[in-house]
């Protein structure tokens, strides 16, 4: 089945409302441009070296979001022209972020991400640590960052019934921001949640983004 093909099935099955990422890593810079030319132009990656490797020699209207765990000292790299931030796991990393988007006079949009997967090797913040960081009186003078809402990565199983209670965990966290009184550059409006072996879970609980690749590009 051709790239095209597979997004046109997975644009049915997850709905209008949901933003499809499509996740690049792994994948040649020509099958980019086959889904390219099937209308999709929001493209993931989770390598700062990888991205900034291919992205000149690809289309300047590609909207690219940077996925991975994202260390302090690459955001330099990237904050000229990435369109979303997906996994922001630390203050101090928020804090960079917005340094460098005022150097390049732009704000970037940034979700926090939520540890809900029981491996350790997965990343991000506690719920505790999230509220610390929305109500923290200093967070209103980030100017050149949005936090638009939260990422997450459930743990890789086959367990359903895992995967349906981490989605939900996201989504209550998720409708008690909403209810926070909140400052000008925090809109909690998208939750990154799914990948290709638990997008269905995830919109079944309110995602709003999801980041698949093998669903996309392998036939």
């Amino acid at each position: 089945m051709k790239i095209a093909d597979n997004l046109k099935k997975l644009k049915s099955q997850i709905g209008e409302n949901v933003k499809l990422i499509a996740v690049s890593k792994y994948h040649t810079n020509e099958e980019v441009l086959e889904a390219y030319e099937a209308g999709q132009r929001d493209f993931g990656e989770n390598k700062v070296q990888d991205l900034d490797d291919r992205k000149d020699d690809l289309p300047d209207d590609i909207r690219w979001h940077f996925i991975g765990h994202l260390q302090r000292n690459k955001v330099r790299f990237i904050a000229p022209y990435i369109h979303y931030i997906h996994a922001v796991d630390s203050a101090r990393l928020l804090r960079e972020i917005n340094k460098r988007a005022k150097q390049e006079n732009r704000v970037i949009p940034c979700l926090l991400q939520l540890k809900i997967a029981s491996e350790d090797s997965k990343y991000g913040l506690t719920e505790d640590e999230i509220l610390a960081i929305l109500e923290d009186p200093q967070i209103g003078d980030l100017k050149n960052v949005e936090i638009r809402g939260l990422m997450a990565m459930a743990t890789f199983t086959d367990d359903k019934d895992q995967i349906n209670a981490e989605f939900e965990k996201v989504k209550l966290l998720f409708n008690k921001l909403q209810n926070l009184p909140l400052t000008e550059n925090i809109r909690i409006e998208e939750m990154s949640m799914g990948m290709s072996q638990d997008y269905k879970i995830a919109v079944a609980n309110g995602s709003t983004m999801v980041r698949i690749g093998s669903t996309i590009f392998n036939s």
